[in-house]
Order: structure tokens, then C-alpha cells, then sequence
């Protein structure tokens, strides 16, 4: 019987546009993926951090027993993560059209402070029918358990990494499962979207989304034995390479800044990945240290870019269960596209169009 091939996730981040890479994981996980691949690795920022741990975690559970299947527990924080209740309804219709009545400058637009606008945020939580709609960490601990993390990891547990920066020290950060670093604050952090909340302390550290690092982590899922390395990384996307029409309002051109920064990270990485497999293909590493890399082939898994430009920012923040079903599903379909592609033809080691 032959072993299975090693596989590694990345999944990158994007506000509520991750409810994509939610529906990816999901179907990978109804199509059986993780029975077929040997998931070595998972890896996220922001959004894809939520969604590479919620899968670890359900992949663990899975390893001890439990009945439920693994995209579980992915599935119920994005059902929880939407808006449900009418109040919900309506606080999330009225800050997706202010949005968008100040990026068409009907509206004036202030400098978003979360530090000065907490006090609104904690009254708005207390008056909540369903506090963790605002509570950030709460909705998190709902649905993940993370005391179990020391009694579920094993040494043959997949690896996650989870891209957040340092905004004292200005260096990347990447929390690893295994150094024992996973925990709710560690998603935070990732998360932490400076406009939106406060900086996550976590030591001496205060952290910031992993947007301005990795997004999301790659090389990290490689640093460890030949043997142990994946042989393929699978990279969910959710920035689009290219734009259909140049940015002219304030919030589609910082939208369009942060996507370009968030992959920028991304492209370099699988760059030198690329050049690594070139390297060993043309025979160009000293024999003496060829025995050191390992060819891993990178493939693509992303929105259709009709799709994608179809979204502005806006939407980012737009938590309806229409839209983020929507999303879902059509992650779903581009799930199913690469899985057929995967069969039909040759390994993608090029970057997205």
C-alpha cells in the first residue's frame, strides 16, 4: 500500500470573505481529502486562521474518536458568526451601508480609533440578545476548546501556524502548534485588524492581523525534517492577483492596497519555493547539500475573478447568512473545480493569473 502524499494548507485571510475558504475546507473535507492526503500541515491568517484552526481542531478531534465530522465545528462558527437575530440584522445592514455612503462621499468619514470607540463596543455587548455576535473571543470559545489542545496534539498531529506582527518589535510572528503557542489570543492577534480592534498583548508582545506579515504563512510549514515536509501546499487565496478597474474611491483604493500587501508576502514565498524546485530540477544545489530540500509543488485554490471583483470592501464587513452562504457555496464550487483538475492534469506550480 502506498503512503500518502503529504499535504499542506494555507489558508489567507480577508475579513468576511473568508467564509470562501470555509467553504473550500469544508468541501475538501465532504470529499474526503484528509482521508486520501496525509494533512501534515495547516496554516492561516486573520480569517484564515479562524478557518485553518477550527479544521485542525476538528482533525484532532477526529484522530480521538469523535463522531462529529471533521468540518464540524468550522461550519458552527460561521453559522454563529452571521447575523441572526433582527437586532444582529440590523446592526450589520446599517454598518455595511455606512461604509458605503462614506466611500461614495455622501457621509463624512471619521478615523476609526478602536481604543477611543471601546466604551460604544462594551455597551453595545451588554445590551446584545446574543453577546457574542460582538465579542470576538467568546464566539471563539464557543466553538473551540482550547484546554483540550494539550490532551488532543500528539506527535503525528498536523502542524498550525497562525501569521500575526509585532507592533513594538516590528517582527513576523508565527504561532506554532508545535511550541504550544495556540490559543484564543493567539487567533486574536491574528485577527486583530488595527482599525477594527485593540492590539492583542501576548507577552511582551503587541499584535496586530497578520496582514502586515504573512499572509499567510508558507515557509514555516517546510522548516522541519526532509521527511517530514509536505509534498504539496495547497494556498486557499482570497486577494485577487489582478483588478478589473483602477481604484477610485478611498475604500476601494486602501482595499486594493491591502490586498496587494497581503499578497505580496505570499508571492514571495512561493517564489523562492519555485526557485528551490528549479534549483533541484536543473541540478543546480551541490550534491552534498541536494539531500537537504525536497521539490514541494504548490497549488492554487481561488475565487473566480469575476467573483472576486465583484466584492468591494464594503462586503469585508458584511456578516449576513445570504452572503456568507454565498461565499460558502462558492468556495464549495471552486473546491470541487480544483479536486477535478487535481485528477485531469498536471501538477500547478505557476502563480495565480
Amino acid at each position: 500500500m502506498n503512503e500518502r502524499k503529504k499535504i499542506a494548507i494555507a489558508c489567507q485571510g480577508g475579513g468576511s470573505h473568508t467564509a470562501f475558504t470555509a467553504g473550500v475546507l469544508k468541501r475538501l473535507l465532504e470529499r474526503g481529502v484528509h482521508e486520501h492526503f496525509n494533512i501534515v500541515g495547516l496554516s492561516g491568517t486573520s480569517g484564515g486562521a479562524i478557518c485553518a484552526t477550527a479544521v485542525w481542531y476538528g482533525l484532532l478531534k477526529l484522530a480521538q474518536g469523535a463522531s462529529e465530522k471533521p468540518d464540524h465545528w468550522l461550519v458552527k462558527f460561521w453559522e454563529d458568526n452571521s447575523a441572526i437575530l433582527p437586532w444582529e440584522k440590523y446592526l450589520n445592514s446599517l454598518t455595511v451601508a455606512t461604509v458605503r455612503l462614506q466611500d461614495r462621499g455622501m457621509i463624512p468619514a471619521l478615523a476609526a480609533n478602536p481604543y477611543s470607540t471601546q466604551w460604544f463596543v462594551d455597551w453595545l455587548e451588554t445590551i446584545s440578545p446574543r453577546p457574542e455576535y460582538l465579542d470576538f473571543k467568546m464566539l471563539l470559545e464557543n466553538h473551540i476548546d482550547f484546554a483540550q489542545f494539550e490532551q488532543l496534539v500528539v506527535p503525528s498531529s498536523p502542524r498550525l501556524l497562525l501569521g500575526a506582527v509585532d507592533v513594538l518589535s516590528g517582527e513576523f510572528k508565527t504561532f506554532d502548534s508545535d511550541k504550544g503557542e495556540i490559543t484564543v489570543e493567539a487567533i486574536m492577534a491574528s485577527a486583530s485588524i488595527p482599525t477594527i480592534f485593540r492590539a492583542i498583548r501576548i507577552g511582551n508582545g503587541a499584535y496586530w492581523d497578520g496582514l502586515f506579515s504573512e499572509n499567510p504563512p508558507v515557509s514555516g510549514l517546510i522548516q522541519t525534517t526532509v521527511e517530514e515536509r509536505p509534498e504539496e501546499i495547497w494556498i486557499v487565496q482570497i486577494n485577487p492577483k489582478t483588478c478589473d478597474e483602477e481604484p477610485s474611491t478611498a475604500q476601494s483604493i486602501i482595499d486594493r492596497r491591502n490586498e496587494l500587501a497581503g499578497n505580496l508576502s505570499l508571492f514571495q514565498e512561493v517564489r523562492f519555493l519555485e526557485a528551490v524546485n528549479k534549483w533541484l530540477d536543473q541540478g543546480y544545489l551541490n550534491p552534498e547539500y541536494a539531500g537537504l530540500f525536497k521539490k514541494i509543488s504548490i497549488r492554487w485554490i481561488s475565487m473566480d475573478n469575476q467573483f472576486a471583483n465583484s466584492l468591494d470592501y464594503a462586503s469585508k464587513l458584511e456578516r449576513s447568512r445570504e452572503f456568507i452562504t454565498e461565499l460558502m457555496e462558492h468556495g464549495r464550487v471552486r473546491a470541487d473545480a480544483f479536486l477535478y483538475n487535481l485528477e485531469h492534469t498536471p501538477i500547478l506550480v505557476s502563480m495565480p493569473s
